[in-house]
């Protein structure tokens, strides 16, 4: 087998034991499927009346955004989990071991997938419940999800980064959320980006939060009829840009994860 055959095979099963811990310790996906459901209830139900849109519910185009939201915040868990492997010594053990140095991280980031996948049904099931729709075709909601949980593994690796330099977890966890909660707001998640002001409007369109959301708003249905877009090439052509910065995320995360990680366990 190839070195990067065994990294892969090495990172399935560093990603079993993830999987397994979760088993043990429910807590942490209920944990990560809470936050989804607050924002969708408190959005949906509290602040959703104040705002209408022409041709959508809002809480069909609030859903999108919550998808993504979900993803965003389920990704600080990667950091959070990563940081306490190192501080409680987890990491020390796997290093005496004839295993890949790769494998740890591609093993975290790959068993939150398993993770993002379960918060995505979760938030799915609790938005059929509350009026949300897909009205496109099915292959076109495949595509979407499909998206959305490739931009969730790129997020992860970014957020293992954090984990890798912070080491901390009650750190990470804080800089991580400094991090997810303005991405998300200042976004189209929440409202249609011609409601901010000018300035903000110019870093929402090009924020990668609002290329995914609006990506899945397209591809399931869930636009306002006499939507205006920002002239911004992200909001034109919301798919490619999404896949555009899963690919950026991933050039950049990866290798810097991997560095960052080599250090930590050289010390």
């Amino acid at each position: 087998m190839s070195t990067l055959g065994v990294a892969f095979h090495e990172g399935a099963v560093v990603a079993k034991r993830n999987l397994r811990m979760i088993l043990r310790v429910p807590e942490l996906l209920v944990n990560a499927a809470v936050a989804p459901i607050m924002m969708t209830l408190l959005f949906g139900f509290v602040i959703g009346g104040a705002i209408e849109l022409d041709g959508v519910s809002y809480r069909e185009f609030l859903m999108d955004g919550i998808f993504v939201q979900a993803v965003l915040f389920s990704a600080v868990n990667t950091g959070t989990v990563i940081a306490s492997d190192i501080t409680t010594g987890i990491v020390d053990r796997l290093r005496s071991m004839p295993i890949s140095r790769s494998a740890v991280l591609m093993g975290r980031t790959s068993s939150d997938v398993v993770n993002n996948l379960v918060v995505v049904v979760v938030t799915a099931v609790l938005g059929l419940v509350i009026g949300w729709r897909v009205r496109t075709s099915f292959l076109d909601a495949l595509l979407g999800f499909v998206v959305l949980l490739v931009f969730a593994y790129a997020l992860s690796w970014l957020m293992a980064v954090v984990g890798l330099a912070m080491r901390v977890p009650e750190v990470v966890s804080s800089t991580g959320f400094t991090i997810a909660i303005p991405l998300g707001f200042l976004s189209n998640a929440y409202v249609p980006i011609d409601t901010m002001p000018g300035v903000l409007q110019a870093v929402a369109a090009w924020n990668p939060i609002s290329a995914v959301v609006q990506a899945l708003r397209d591809l399931f249905g869930n636009m306002p009829a006499n939507a205006v877009r920002p002239d911004a090439w992200p909001m034109q052509h919301p798919v490619a840009a999404s896949l555009l910065w899963i690919v950026v995320l991933l050039a950049v995360f990866i290798p810097l994860a991997t560095r960052q990680y080599w250090k930590a366990v050289s010390r």
